[in-house]
């Protein structure tokens, strides 16, 4: 029933489509992993990379098979005035005051020149992982909740999800290398966070961004910083 349920016509359009928003979901998880993961020592960041992705696979993969308990965050745990608030306001709100914090540390760091400490940056492996492993749950939930408006098919959900992550795996030691070579996109990934925690708290009072007009932002974005690194290039060749 499984098998039957991916492989029919219905259920592989709906695998493909939610592979692909899957994947676009994820970048700013590749992005967040790659700014975290550059603290650690050079050898032990494509591990720590790997185990960040392996990470949100399995929180992702938990989450769908308890869908109920995730329908449940959605329920008022107390309110605000008239204001009710869930414990996934609470996550959101958690989750994008810290990617604020984080993003606007390593942007002070980065600007005004205020190199970290050798010690500081040997920073182990499990920290970066617990790191990593904290804004997995948050980035999830959008992950989540997409695969549940997208089918009712369990299977489908996990297999969208796990195909996302291999694609992901693949490409996020090169994406890692070019963001880390040019301090440009540095500065351009860490704003993108910044963006992404200012939607989560956003969402977390119940006041809806439109995604389309944030990742149409951080494409056109990247699209001119992208196009500014290759003219720089060739102007020194």
């Amino acid at each position: 029933m499984l098998i039957e349920s991916i492989f029919s016509l219905q259920g592989l359009v709906s695998l493909l489509t939610l592979a692909l928003l899957e994947i676009v979901l994820g970048i700013d998880n590749i992005i967040f992993i790659s700014l975290v993961t550059q603290d650690l020592e050079q050898q032990k960041q494509p591990l720590a990379r790997r185990l960040g992705l392996i990470l949100a696979l399995v929180f992702r993969v938990l989450m769908l098979l308890g869908i109920t308990w995730l329908i449940g965050l959605t329920a008022p745990v107390f309110s605000i005035g008239e204001h009710p608030v869930s414990g996934r306001d609470l996550i959101l709100f958690l989750g994008g005051a810290f990617l604020l914090g984080k993003a606007s540390t390593e942007i002070f760091h980065k600007t005004e020149g205020h190199q970290k400490k050798e010690n500081a940056k040997a920073k182990n492996v499990a920290g970066a992982i617990v790191q990593i492993g904290l804004l997995d749950i948050v980035f999830s939930f959008d992950s989540v909740l997409t695969a549940i408006g997208m089918t009712k098919e369990i299977g489908v959900m996990i297999a969208a999800v796990v195909i996302s992550m291999i694609v992901m795996l693949a490409f996020a030691e090169p994406i890692s290398a070019y963001i880390s070579a040019h301090i440009s996109l540095q500065i351009l990934a860490l704003s993108f966070l910044i963006l992404i925690g200012t939607v989560l708290i956003a969402e977390s009072a119940h006041v809806e961004i439109p995604k389309p007009y944030v990742y149409c932002s951080v494409g056109f974005a990247l699209i001119v910083q992208l196009l500014s690194i290759r003219a720089a290039e060739r102007k020194r060749k």
